[in-house]
């Protein structure tokens, strides 16, 4: 017959193992989101691409080109509304506008920045603000003009 300090120990360890089957089930279960990026990082020309084959998979739709580092926006038709890509110091910004309304579809940071605020709409303005581990900012205001997104303000 087994003696209380062996029912004691089997006891321990059958908890611990329960234990930490749960918690390895835990971190499955959660995955990513505690480990890192969910897909990985990715870059300013992965995002550009993206896009484009997003807005283009209808085939009487062209695809957008990839936006400069100079901040010329790009336009692309969307069943939804028109949108463009906006590129400033702080990262990509792209922004859709359905009649007056303007929306911040997604954004991206560029190196060493971190979303700070965002009003991402829709509403009669839209906006995401950026800002460094330097602390620089870099921020950039949407609005809808004629059907098409607009830079109305920027500070980089």
């Amino acid at each position: 017959m087994l003696s209380r300090r062996s029912l004691a120990v089997l006891g321990w360890l059958a908890v611990v193992l329960v234990a930490t089957l749960a918690g390895i089930g835990a971190v499955r279960l959660v995955g990513d989101s505690l480990t890192g990026t969910p897909g990985g990082v990715r870059s300013q020309a992965d995002v550009a691409r993206d896009l484009a084959a997003a807005s283009s998979r209808p085939t009487t739709r062209p695809t957008t080109a990839a936006p400069t580092a100079t901040g010329t926006p790009t336009a692309s038709p969307h069943q939804d509304g028109q949108m463009r890509t906006f590129s400033i110091s702080g990262g990509l910004v792209t922004a859709r506008c359905t009649g007056d309304q303007a929306s911040i579809v997604t954004w991206r940071p560029a190196d060493g920045y971190t979303l700070r605020d965002s009003d991402v709409g829709p509403d009669d303005e839209a906006e995401v603000k950026f800002e460094s581990t330097g602390g620089d900012h870099s921020e950039i205001k949407i609005r809808c003009q004629g059907g098409q997104p607009v830079r109305v303000g920027h500070d980089d």
